[in-house]
């Protein structure tokens, strides 16, 4: 299905070293910002109290906000979950004016008596504590699962096309994953166990366009045997074009709609995948194929014999079956 044609091919890579400048300054600045300022991890990773609270109507979250700040909580997160009646409350670890580590029970017992004065009615329906041993495992495991997918990648890469287009590829899909990290760096966004997943999602979602890149550069490789290396990948971007559009477009609205209307819940997480599938679209076009195209692919790497001369003559020449 194609929304449009177009019919002459756009140069993309004739303007790729200055793209992937672009693309490295970003990537390099991204590092930075990782290495000074740190990822803004969330109570699931450096541990704290999770409180569930229940109210007779709507819950006012700015004023339960404002309440908790005022205990000396510069560091929560209150948002509704199931419903507008239902709060969940995130409280970071904190110690007492002796240096010892308040109790999530204490912890939320003050909580809750800063809230109850103010709204009558309201419950408390649980109470769970991560500690910071807890954190420091979720954050192991989820650095083992970035691992794992990356390699996974790698292989599936490996096996499916040539060794050039498997390391363009992961070299690509990481700087999608950098730069995504190094946005909620700046801007100390949360970093909790949506985003990673979200994080992971993208890995999976940037990789598959890049296979149908790849794969159209490898068809086009048999096809049009008098095109060099640069006119092939010109060729195969402008042809998917429609295809990407199309793709990209619907995910992004779906994920523009969480952003906007998911609430405090699905709002980094929809954050993340929208920038992980705006570079994700960029560095299949501009980074993996202009980086397989200065690794030196060639024919010779994807077309290994499986075309007589007879099939190769008809697809060069037109008027090849009139002769004939």
């Amino acid at each position: 299905m194609e929304f449009f044609r177009i019919k002459k091919d756009i140069p993309f890579m004739r303007h790729a070293l200055a793209l992937n400048a672009i693309s490295l300054i970003t990537f390099l600045a991204a590092v930075f910002f990782l290495w000074q300022n740190g990822l803004h991890l969330s109570i699931e990773f450096t541990g704290g109290t999770v409180m569930e609270v229940s109210y007779p109507q709507t819950a006012p979250l700015d004023s339960i906000r404002s309440k908790v700040e005022k205990l000396g909580y510069t560091d929560t997160q209150i948002q509704n979950f199931g419903s507008s009646r239902d709060v969940m409350i995130r409280l970071p670890l904190q110690k007492d004016a002796e240096g010892k580590m308040i109790s999530s029970a204490d912890q939320s017992a003050a909580v809750m008596q800063a809230l109850e004065p103010a709204t009558s009615g309201v419950k408390l329906q649980r109470v769970e504590f991560v500690g910071p041993q807890v954190g420091r495992e979720l954050a192991i495991d989820g650095l083992l699962a970035l691992l794992f997918v990356i390699i996974g990648i790698v292989i599936y890469l490996s096996f499916r096309f040539e060794w050039k287009f498997a390391v363009a590829g992961i070299i690509a899909n990481l700087h999608d994953i950098v730069i995504i990290l190094g946005f909620f760096a700046f801007f100390q966004w949360e970093f909790s166990l949506s985003v990673l997943a979200a994080v992971l999602a993208v890995l999976g979602y940037s990789v598959n366009e890049s296979v149908v890149i790849f794969d159209r550069i490898r068809e086009n490789f048999r096809k049009y045997r008098k095109m060099n290396t640069r006119e092939i990948i010109d060729n195969a971007i402008t042809s998917t074009i429609s295809r990407t559009v199309i793709t990209h477009g619907s995910t992004e609205m779906m994920v523009l709609a969480m952003l906007i209307f998911g609430g405090p819940t699905l709002f980094y997480f929809a954050l993340a995948l929208t920038i992980g599938i705006l570079f994700g679209i960029y560095s299949s076009v501009f980074v993996a194929a202009a980086l397989a195209m200065w690794l030196g692919v060639t024919r010779e790497d994807l077309v290994k014999g499986d075309k007589k001369p007879d099939d190769a003559a008809r697809n060069d020449d037109p008027n090849f079956g009139a002769r004939v």
